[in-house]
């Protein structure tokens, strides 16, 4: 049986397609579609008031701007990519080329190509998240994408050293100084000044998000992002004062992040709700933290932990932390997630900025289907074949041929009939035929 202590509202992907959000989008992209660099600068005074002489910084001016920085903001930003990129590794490793003899003579193969461009987008604003230079552009030059573009918006006029740092110590190839719709239509679709890439990564806000769910198709993107999620499975042995932190920690991304508790024990229920009461009004970010939790926190009381995983399994949610006694259970009975933090000792935050899993991860549901973004997201599983035994060829074209006419593809079943005709002298009326009316576009050359 559950019991709901405090509700709150759910989101979908629905909810996400505003319309006077998706009309201005399409608005801009048009535009950019139609005046390339004209109206990149246009939307970028507009929106960021920034208008450079060129929205690409050069090489000298990127070490100019990371000389600014303290030895230690650099150091950290280091250790950091160290641990994103040598996961990503691991994950490289994993990801075999194949090839296997199925029949005589017959060979089927997979390799793993790198994209050949990739954008990625690193969010400024209210909150510059330097760490997604690390997941976006770490990851992707380990898969071997050798073209990363990079744009980052400017704050408030100014260029934030600590990112470009980030992006350049991740190996991006260009960096660019731009924000926004107009900085993701740039990449999609190319302008006069930067080259169109594959793929596009990376978080952002609801204009940048359906700017790349309008440009999905033309070109790849990592995922349809949704506002950061939080759910915490906790027992009765879970800290209430630390779920309540935890809780409020990725609240503070923005005013519709949903922060839910599921848990067995009751007390651990109330106490965590009493300590957010206490936290929020000294909070720096209560500004979104209050009414994320306000409008999208939960706490549910289940039977128990089997209960709390089937209802945790039913949120799907991106950021899944376990606080319980064995938390690696979670492992086993849990399926629907966009990752998980197991133990007391691992936290959300953990996994946002330091510890070197990736912080791109399926929100509004999405974790039924896919996971986050990962190394193989920037490699493109592709398969070849080679028939070398002719009498195999010949076979195969016999079932091909047989195969194909049932479903009505007689164009389909004819290139298995010369196959089966070629290497086991097999007759179709249909081929005497055809050659019977040919007539060589040869005959009579040379002849005056």
């Amino acid at each position: 049986m559950r019991t709901t202590l405090k509700s709150g509202r759910s989101k979908s992907f629905a909810d996400t397609a505003q319309d006077d959000v998706r009309v201005r989008v399409e608005q801009i992209v048009a535009d950019i579609r139609t005046r390339g660099d004209e109206a990149v600068r246009t939307y970028s005074e507009q929106f960021d008031r920034w208008t450079p002489e060129s929205f690409r910084l050069s090489p000298e001016r990127v070490q100019e701007i990371i000389g600014t920085l303290d030895e230690q903001v650099i150091a950290d930003i280091v250790f950091v990519q160290e641990q994103v990129r040598g996961f990503a590794k691991v994950q490289l490793a994993s990801m075999a080329d194949v090839e296997v003899e199925t029949l005589p003579g017959v060979f089927l193969g997979q390799k793993h190509l790198p994209i050949q461009a990739v954008g990625a987008y690193v969010p400024g604003g209210k909150y510059p998240l330097t760490a997604s230079a690390h997941m976006t552009i770490v990851t992707a030059k380990v898969a071997g994408v050798p073209r990363v573009v990079a744009c980052t918006p400017p704050i408030r006029g100014e260029i934030l050293a600590a990112t470009v740092a980030a992006m350049h110590l991740a190996g991006a190839d260009e960096i660019w100084i731009l924000g926004g719709v107009q900085a993701v239509a740039a990449m999609a679709i190319g302008t006069e000044t930067m080259g169109r890439v594959d793929l596009i990564a990376g978080p952002g806000n609801a204009y940048v998000a359906e700017a790349k769910r309008q440009l999905f198709g033309e070109v790849g993107i990592d995922l349809f992002a949704g506002p950061t999620e939080i759910l915490i499975v906790a027992d009765d042995e879970a800290d209430p004062f630390t779920v309540a932190v935890d809780l409020l920690s990725q609240a503070e991304h923005g005013p519709e992040s949903p922060a839910i508790l599921i848990t067995p024990s009751e007390r651990v229920a109330r106490e965590a709700i009493a300590h957010v009461d206490a936290i929020l009004p000294g909070m720096p970010t209560a500004d979104y933290a209050g009414p994320a939790w306000r409008d999208y926190g939960q706490v549910i009381v289940v039977d128990d932990l089997d209960e709390a995983y089937v209802v945790a399994d039913e949120f799907a949610s991106e950021h899944v932390q376990v606080l319980t006694a064995e938390p690696r259970l979670a492992l086993e009975k849990m399926h629907h997630y966009g990752a998980l933090f197991l133990g007391e000792n691992t936290c959300v935050s953990y996994g946002d900025k330091v510890i070197g899993t990736n912080h791109v991860l399926p929100t509004l549901g999405a974790a039924r289907y896919t996971g986050g973004l990962w190394v193989g997201k920037y490699l493109r599983t592709v398969t070849y074949q080679e028939v070398r035994n002719p009498e195999t060829s010949g076979e195969l074209g016999r079932v091909c041929g047989r195969a194909a006419r049932v479903e009505l593809f007689e164009g389909h079943a004819r290139s298995g009939d010369v196959r089966a005709a070629q290497h086991l002298g097999d007759s179709y009326p249909w081929i005497d035929e055809a050659k019977a009316r040919f007539v060589s576009p040869l005959a009579g050359a040379g002849q005056a």
